[in-house]
């Protein structure tokens, strides 16, 4: 059996980004992959946008997150998860943040669901590599984050890189293209000013931070994890290590 090698992302190549609300940006992801001179190519599926068959001509996909579920029926959502097959069948980087990593977990068998305790996860938390994830690059002490759900990926299929506190499985790698981060490296503040203003109610569930807290961790926090983002993109789009609903399912920690 021939096993194809990993694709190596040329500059001024094209980026498939997948948001979910129509205010919704990539952020300093986007920005990040614009300064490598990558294009960006943005579909909205809950918008009727559709998605490629293939991926031939791409550098790379990124599934951003969003105030769904990927246990949910609609039909994007199923739409979504069975086009993670095709980077994982041509073998094209592609990275899936928070609701992203859920389906791309989903996809590969794992679990996607509450906490048995009901905490989520608002503003920063700490952040534990593994074994592996040390191998692969230095990462932040602690991460923003920005969820209800969290995952549990499969034993087998997929290699864990990261735990957290509350949702232990917190960043993981299938192969050697497709990753997933259940945290926010894209956030700029900006886009922290509109989510802890609009979204302001969640900060009162079980687990989340204040608002305050939000903007005092950022001042601290932030510079490490956009270090972290500079040095994983470059990873993630090279294709190989570096050297350095309805049903409330529960996830089991």
């Amino acid at each position: 059996m021939t096993i194809p090698l990993p694709r190596m992302a040329e500059p001024s190549g094209e980026i498939l980004i997948v948001l979910h609300q129509e205010r919704s940006s990539p952020g300093r992801v986007g920005l990040m992959l614009r300064e490598r001179g990558y294009r960006l190519d943005i579909r909205r599926p809950p918008l009727g946008d559709t998605l490629p068959d293939t991926l031939e001509g791409y550098s790379g996909c990124v599934i951003f997150g969003g105030p769904m579920s990927s246990n949910d029926t609609d039909a994007f959502v199923k739409q979504e998860i069975d086009f993670i097959e095709v980077p994982l069948k041509e073998n094209v980087p592609f990275l899936g943040i928070c609701l992203g990593a859920q389906m791309l977990c989903r996809k590969i068998g794992g679990q996607v669901g509450f906490h048995p305790n009901e905490l989520v996860e608002i503003g920063y938390y700490d952040l534990h590599p593994t074994p592996e994830g040390e191998g692969l690059m230095d990462w932040p002490g602690k991460v923003y984050q920005w969820h209800r759900e969290g995952m549990a990926i499969p034993d087998s299929g997929a290699t864990l890189l990261a735990r957290g506190e509350h949702f232990e499985h917190q960043a993981f790698r299938v192969g050697e293209t497709a990753y997933g981060i259940q945290f926010h490296p894209e956030l700029t503040l900006a886009m922290m000013h509109r989510w802890t203003t609009k979204a302001s109610a969640r900060m009162q569930l079980p687990g989340a931070r204040q608002r305050r807290d939000h903007f005092a961790g950022r001042a601290v926090f932030d510079p490490p994890v956009r270090a972290w983002l500079c040095n994983f993109l470059d990873v993630w789009l090279a294709g190989a290590p570096s050297t350095a609903g309805t049903s409330r399912t529960t996830v089991p920690l």
